[in-house]
């Protein structure tokens, strides 16, 4: 019996979409392989190859990129000139394709003349605040959003505290509701509490859209789900369809994790749609996660970054009017308080999760704490750490016990050495999965969002977060990471020296392809 029922789950598994898929896919990239490599023998070109390789290996060299980055593609092309070359031709520079990029660029722009910052809100900021000043002026000269006063926020340190607050305010709902996510896991206990709220909505006239990551989503709900969607009166936009092809753009995520209520209400955080998040279930022990809610003048900045994403996958052309969805609800100002919802995504020139992670850890001068699931760090994160360590701030990374990907927990180990010589005191949170995307600094400053500490959250997805400047907030987050402490293991340098040799070997050669992925 028991092995019948085995045998019924590997199939299931083989025939999977996502198992099919991959299939599909590496079968490609081997008869790739394969047809390059047989004409390079028959027209006896192989030397070519590693001439070729040596000439990308110097153009890699003298690019302007990440000297990680840089670094992982010469090994490649060098290790493997045949192979090395092609994936370099097709992947480097962190290639987005052009209908891709150039889509979202113009559906952001059609929406840019919304995004306008309030010049007494940013007098009132200078003088009330002037050290956090720098803080949200990067915001405003990168990505270009706005920070508002009048707003107010409510922080959720995990996903069971959350799920009741976010139902109680799509209960309230009476002109729209916005979902953008990386994961909805239908069939599953918050799923199903959601959706009857929205077919409900749906009935008393409230306008409901919904966009989803296609990846995150492929083993979480049937095919073409978003059909079902748009049957119930729910407008639904697939993002990026997944295909059994070599395509690049099958990089760029989107990693957001938005519920916006009538321009009123806005939460973001780690959480996802999905039954772990709360703890109904628990593949990798506890998940630990966090949300913030958000209402008040900030929230446009949310509404705005999803009419974006929404605006591409409807592919509305110039001279939609999106204004009927900004209006404001105005909470009273707290002196001190200031918010900055912003987006993240691969056509930035700049990169501006990255950047915003830079800001806050060199300008901490108590303390900085930072939650994350993946410790992928590119040579400036590593150097900053690093300097405000040495220059005597109280640095302290929360990382998980328990992974939820293998691979990727080597690499975040691998950067345990080097950061702890410096004075940078890491743990990792024994009971389970820490899925939380935070940073909080001196009592002040904080950031809760969708973007991780690695190389896909900084370059390759669209991601969300909301920079603030809350010392109430910030106490509460500050005094939520110490919390989970008492139930973290802080990793030492003799554990780190003690890990077998070659454990460090397939550590140290994960770390180093690591930016390519």
């Amino acid at each position: 019996m028991r092995y019948n029922i085995d045998m019924r789950r590997l199939i299931q598994i083989l025939t999977s979409r996502i198992v099919i898929l991959a299939i599909l896919v590496l079968l490609q990239i081997s008869l790739l392989f394969i047809w390059i490599y047989r004409a390079a023998l028959y027209y006896s070109i192989i030397p070519m190859f590693d001439i070729l390789a040596r000439i990308l290996a110097v153009y890699v060299v003298n690019k302007e990129e990440d000297s990680q980055y840089k670094i992982a593609w010469i090994f490649l092309i060098l290790a493997l000139p045949v192979l090395g070359s092609l994936l370099f031709l097709l992947c480097f520079g962190r290639k987005m394709p052009k209908r891709l990029a150039k889509g979202t660029i113009e559906a952001d722009s059609r929406l840019k003349d919304l995004l306008t910052q309030d010049e007494d809100a940013l007098n009132l900021l200078k003088e009330e605040n002037p050290e956090n000043f720098h803080h949200f002026n990067f915001g405003i000269a990168v990505s270009g959003y706005p920070v508002y006063g009048n707003t107010d926020a409510v922080y959720y340190e995990s996903g069971e505290e959350f799920l009741p607050a976010l139902l109680d305010a799509l209960k309230q709902a009476k002109q729209f509701i916005f979902l953008e996510y990386y994961i909805i896991q239908t069939g599953g206990t918050m799923w199903n509490q959601i959706l009857e709220i929205l077919k409900q909505k749906v009935r008393e006239g409230v306008e409901v859209k919904i966009v989803y990551d296609d990846f995150g989503c492929y083993t979480r709900m049937p095919r073409h789900y978003e059909k079902t969607l748009n049957q119930l009166g729910i407008e639904t936009y697939r993002f990026n369809r997944m295909r059994p092809a070599l395509l690049i753009k099958m990089n760029n995520r989107d990693h957001r994790k938005l519920c916006i209520i009538d321009n009123k209400i806005g939460f973001t955080g780690g959480v996802n749609i999905a039954d772990e998040y709360i703890n109904k279930i628990h593949p990798y022990g506890y998940w630990r996660d966090s949300a913030v809610r958000i209402e008040g003048d900030a929230v446009t900045g949310m509404t705005i970054m999803f009419l974006g994403m929404f605006s591409f996958l409807r592919r509305d052309e110039k001279g939609i009017d999106y204004t009927r969805y900004i209006q404001r609800h105005e909470v009273e100002h707290q002196p001190g308080c200031w918010f900055q919802p912003f987006s993240d995504t691969p056509t930035d020139e700049v990169d501006a999760g990255l950047n915003v992670h830079l800001n806050l850890v060199s300008s901490a001068r108590k303390y900085v704490y930072i939650d994350t699931p993946y410790l992928v760090l590119n040579s400036d994160m590593i150097s900053a750490l690093c300097l405000a360590a040495r220059n005597g701030t109280d640095v302290r990374i929360m990382t998980p016990h328990m992974p939820d990907k293998q691979i990727v927990f080597q690499i975040t180990r691998s950067n345990y050495r080097k950061l702890i010589e410096a004075g940078v005191r890491i743990y990792e949170y024994i009971p389970g999965f820490n899925h939380r995307k935070n940073i909080v600094a001196d009592d002040s400053m904080c950031l809760i969002g969708t973007i991780n500490t690695d190389y896909r959250s900084y370059y390759l997805q669209f991601e969300d977060g909301v920079l603030m400047r809350s010392p109430k907030l910030a106490e509460t987050m500050r005094l939520s990471f110490e919390n989970g402490l008492k139930n973290a293991k802080e990793i030492t340098m003799e554990e780190c020296m003690k890990t077998h040799p070659a454990v460090r070997l397939y550590r140290a050669i994960m770390a180093l392809v690591a930016p390519l992925f």
